[in-house]
């Protein structure tokens, strides 16, 4: 299955954070846009305080019923947002911290959230991170069965 970064659906990336993540959210929004992805940019839109699992629930609903193809969630650890989007079943976040992290979590976990932690990760690192996790395909192979295992939990 697996992202493919060539079909229509795909090139729409669904963004989400609470108003911890908000000024690093506004910065990768930018960003996706002048890379020639549609973003569906589903808030939090200031610094007033809002709760995470709202952003978290959005940001699941709206790739569980295919008006993305992937997704970027952002909170203030990155722990409780993605928390809120793995009560979907049809959704992988995972939280990473690292460009090595965001490969992995495609490449063997086929994730398609990517959550970070905006009071963790700066701007740089999380640009690099979305990069590689929007270009790495899934191995699929022998990660392929353990994916499937995810659904049944």
């Amino acid at each position: 299955m697996g992202f493919k970064p060539v079909s229509n659906v795909q090139k729409i990336i669904a963004i989400a954070a609470d108003h911890a993540g908000f000024e690093l959210k506004s910065r990768l929004v930018e960003y996706l846009k002048s890379e020639g992805y549609e973003v569906l940019d589903l808030g939090t839109h200031s610094t007033e305080r809002v709760d995470y699992p709202d952003y978290g629930h959005a940001i699941a609903e709206a790739i569980a019923a295919g008006k993305a193809g992937c997704g970027i969630a952002i909170c203030g650890s990155g722990i409780g947002i993605s928390i809120a989007a793995n009560r979907n079943p049809m959704i992988r976040a995972a939280l990473c911290h690292d460009v090595t992290s965001a490969r992995l979590a495609r490449a063997h976990n086929d994730a398609n959230v990517l959550a970070m932690g905006a009071r963790l990760t700066g701007p740089a690192v999380a640009l690099e991170c979305i990069d590689v996790f929007l270009k790495t395909p899934f191995e699929g192979g022998r990660h392929a069965d353990r994916v499937k295992k995810l659904g049944n939990c």
